[in-house]
């Protein structure tokens, strides 16, 4: 930014001013990809990765920062995943690359990838990463130099994503009416599955192949795709404006074209500014956001599983970013005639508090909050948009609850005027006396609000000594005999 622009910024925006300054002076980077000492993990001392890492900061400022502050081998082995996967969606977006030509590029993709000296220089003249393609075997190259156990999953994704968009790409070229190819919320979901959920998969796999991660994170399929649905379904509805003006139709007709919502028989009918087109537009908006809404706790379970800290930031910080565009997005006209962005401030903002899982937790509450407080009643989805908002707050709620705090020293505080607090004090009373009554003596480990305190277990033959405890043996031997003699007894009076 420019000088003139940081102080229209103080004038304007003070407290943006103030985080962007915090942010300039105390989030530095944590790694340098050109350092010497980094040259054996991100291979800058290779010309061609040193291209790869110009077409990363090309392809996606955004995704490139976080990407290089993974740790080790792994932040140029998720570089040369995003370049091929940014590589495929290219040629799948394409829409001046006919159909005929367009199928056996995308269903060979993860061939050409291996293929030394491939490359393609087909693309429209306007298509924005253009230059990645035409500069295809540099990837390919650096590519081929990775691990076989990183390669193996990258090919496995990659030919998976491409035969879906390759699916995809042929029904909307051969349908009668190539604008809408996208007929129900369950193919919705598939495509992006395709698209963005066979990404969080793979992203997975390579975690636990790294070691980076425990193997069972590999297997967290579920939870993976999520991931990548809700960050795909964000960007659907973020560029709306920019997919019609290119004739990209993504969001499903059931929401869209329903009665209930909008009911409109075209997708860029809702571009229009009259306000019956605004409030039915709106509509369609809010059921594209509820629908976004559905992956939210996933991800943040995701999150919680998470014991990189680079790993962690990685995925935090486009998720904290998602749910803060939704927000944005939400109620907005806005959306329909330009793209919008949140604002550099608040990138900045949840760039630094996505550090931890309870953090990232109280972020979707805060956007949770705002979201449902832009929720209009004679909005058919307004209850709905109230659950999906409340899964959040309970999520957060049962996870982290609001009633416990902890002081910058660890100290566990607890808020005696909430009634759950007050449980938890008079069960913590209640165990001091235990140990106070009956003394150090068995002791059990417990979960409790902090998952790392003991309590005291009452145990019932403390003190009795060993003359007694036989005789208790005794007595209940005695009694299983009895019990023993009186059965056979009975069955031999009835014979």
């Amino acid at each position: 930014m420019s000088a003139i622009n940081w102080v229209v910024l103080l004038l304007t925006h003070p407290v943006e001013f103030r985080t962007l300054v915090q942010f300039n002076m105390y989030h530095k980077k944590k790694r340098d990809i050109a350092a010497l000492k980094e040259h054996p993990t991100t291979g800058w001392y290779r010309s061609g990765m040193r291209r790869c890492w110009e077409l990363l900061d090309m392809t996606s400022r955004s995704y490139s920062a976080v990407i290089k502050e993974l740790d080790g081998d792994l932040v140029r082995t998720i570089a040369l995943f995003y370049l091929v996967l940014r590589g495929l969606d290219t040629i799948e977006d394409d829409m001046t690359i006919a159909d005929e030509i367009k199928q056996p590029l995308l269903r060979s993709f993860h061939i050409h990838s291996v293929t030394p000296g491939w490359k393609y220089d087909g693309c429209g003249p306007n298509e924005r990463d253009r230059q990645l393609l035409v500069e295809y075997d540099t990837v390919v190259e650096e590519f081929n130099l990775l691990l076989p156990e990183y390669k193996n999953v990258i090919l496995d994704i990659t030919q998976k994503m491409a035969t879906g968009m390759a699916d995809y790409a042929h029904k909307a070229a051969t349908s009668s009416d190539q604008s809408i190819y996208i007929a129900s919320v369950a193919e919705y979901d598939l495509y992006c599955h395709y698209v963005a959920g066979l990404l969080g998969e793979g992203l997975s796999r390579l975690f636990s192949a790294s070691g980076k991660e425990s193997p069972s994170l590999g297997l967290q399929l579920e939870l993976s795709n999520s991931m990548g649905l809700l960050l795909q379904k964000t960007n659907i509805i973020r560029d709306f404006r920019e997919d019609v003006e290119e004739k990209r139709f993504f969001w499903p007709r059931e929401i869209w074209g329903s009665p209930e919502y909008g009911g409109f028989t075209e997708l860029k009918e809702m571009c229009a500014t009259d306000a019956e087109t605004v409030t039915r537009a709106k509509r369609v908006q809010s059921g594209m956001v509820l629908n976004a809404l559905r992956h939210a706790t996933d991800a943040m379970d995701y999150l919680r599983l998470l014991r990189n800290q680079s790993v962690f930031t990685f995925c935090a910080i486009p998720v904290t970013m998602a749910i803060a565009t939704l927000e944005l997005c939400f109620m907005n006209a806005e959306m329909f005639q330009r793209n919008i962005k949140i604002r550099k401030a608040q990138a900045a903002d949840l760039v630094m508090r996505s550090t931890n899982p309870r953090e990232v937790g109280l972020i979707f509450r805060e956007y949770a909050r705002r979201i449902h407080a832009k929720a209009v009643p004679s909005d058919p989805n307004f209850i709905r948009i109230s659950v999906a908002c409340g899964k959040i707050e309970a999520w957060c709620e049962h996870n982290y609850p609001t009633f416990v705090h902890f002081t910058p020293s660890g100290q566990q505080m607890v808020n005696p005027s909430d009634a759950r607090g007050n449980v938890l004090l008079k069960e913590q009373a209640f165990d001091a006396e235990l140990l106070k009554k009956f003394g150090p003596g068995t002791v059990a480990r417990a979960n409790g609000v902090d998952g790392e305190h003991w309590v005291q277990a009452y145990d019932p033959t403390r003190g009795m000594g060993t003359a007694r405890l036989v005789v208790y043996v005794a007595g209940a031997l005695g009694l299983v005999l009895l019990f023993g003699w009186g059965v056979v007894w009975g069955v031999t009076q009835l014979d």
